[in-house]
């Protein structure tokens, strides 16, 4: 039998809700993480998770991997990395007295950059043309990236040492940063029974054709020009606070989000409509995934920093503010 017909079968919401629930059988709790991980994926967009350590992080990641299938590289980040351990170099070989390209393990389908803020500017920097074009030049040649890829990273906000903060160009790069909490104490009975034994496996549900199939189908699905514009609202609020009935913002927000978020906000939640088993996008889709969006591409003043004002608490400030329009669908058109 061959491998697409071992794969499951069925309508693109009952397949994803296949490939959800395999990645749950082995990550207990944590069920936003894992639905924004895999809206993600069919978004085209990276992922940022930022939690305390031990809380499934790269679990999450490496599984989800797995039940989508694909090529899948763990890139430990550590001070001394340099960029050509992550895009590859050129290594002179004296039997040819040649030069040859060895490409780096960022050439798959997906990349996990573990613990991401430990290594140096350099580093991170070697990142955006891989998130962004997709691609990689080494003396002078591009190298295109395998489709799909996407870069899920981790990082440990609570450290101080020996840790590099994302600079706001990179962090814009991600289409969410998730906040991963601990779990509660019913979900972490759950953990003990589940890992304390052998642990579970996940086995495969998609393939990189289903994956790129489904990417597809979410970038059809519909958007009513009143959703569109519910969007633009959403993001000029940020820039301009007081045009939108919240002149307190003023002072907390230095600079709004960009064009990325706008164009986030559509892509993530036509992914969103999707697994939901809609083709049309609700503004109910926009804002559900409005937070993981938006708040880490928000610049906020310095005394807002100092006051410990956090960009989430925000941008739920501005979905407050911002009503949604009313939109209904002729479900035979």
């Amino acid at each position: 039998m061959s491998v697409a017909e071992e794969l499951p079968d069925g309508t693109d919401a009952e397949v994803l809700r296949q490939a959800l629930d395999e990645v749950r059988r082995v990550i207990v709790g944590q069920e936003h993480m894992v639905e924004r991980l895999v809206v993600a994926l069919l978004a085209r967009g990276h992922c940022l998770l930022e939690g305390v350590p031990g809380v499934a992080k790269t679990l999450a990641a490496s599984t989800l991997a797995t039940v989508v299938g694909g090529t899948f590289a763990r890139i430990q980040f550590t001070p001394d990395l340099v960029p050509s351990d992550i895009v590859g170099t050129r290594v002179y070989h004296p039997s040819t007295e040649k030069f040859d390209v060895e490409l780096g393990p960022v050439f798959v389908n997906f990349l996990l950059a573990d613990e991401i803020n430990r290594a140096p500017a350099k580093v991170q920097s070697a990142l955006l043309e891989v998130m962004a074009e997709r691609q990689v030049t080494l003396a002078g040649v591009t190298h295109p990236l395998p489709r799909p890829f996407v870069v899920l990273a981790t990082q440990n906000p609570i450290e101080s040492e020996g840790v590099y903060p994302l600079p706001e160009v990179q962090r814009d790069r991600f289409l969410f940063r998730v906040r991963v909490t601990h779990p509660s104490a019913h979900e972490e009975l759950q953990i003990l029974q589940r890992m304390s034994v052998t642990p579970p496996s996940a086995s495969r549900v998609l393939d990189p054709e289903r994956l790129i199939a489904l990417q597809q189908t979410a970038e059809n699905v519909s958007v009513h020009q009143l959703v569109a514009d519910y969007v633009v609202r959403l993001v000029m609020a940020t820039r301009a606070p007081a045009d939108y009935g919240l002149p307190d913002l003023v002072d907390t927000i230095e600079i709004g989000v960009s064009p990325r978020a706008t164009l986030g906000l559509v892509s993530a939640g036509r992914a969103l409509a999707v697994l939901r088993g809609r083709d049309y996008l609700l503004p109910d889709d926009v804002r559900d995934v409005a937070v993981d969006v938006m708040s880490h591409r928000l610049m906020l003043t310095f005394d807002a920093l100092a006051d410990g004002v956090d960009p989430e608490e925000v941008i739920r400030q501005i979905l407050h503010a911002v009503p949604p329009p009313l939109v209904v669908w002729n479900q035979n058109r």
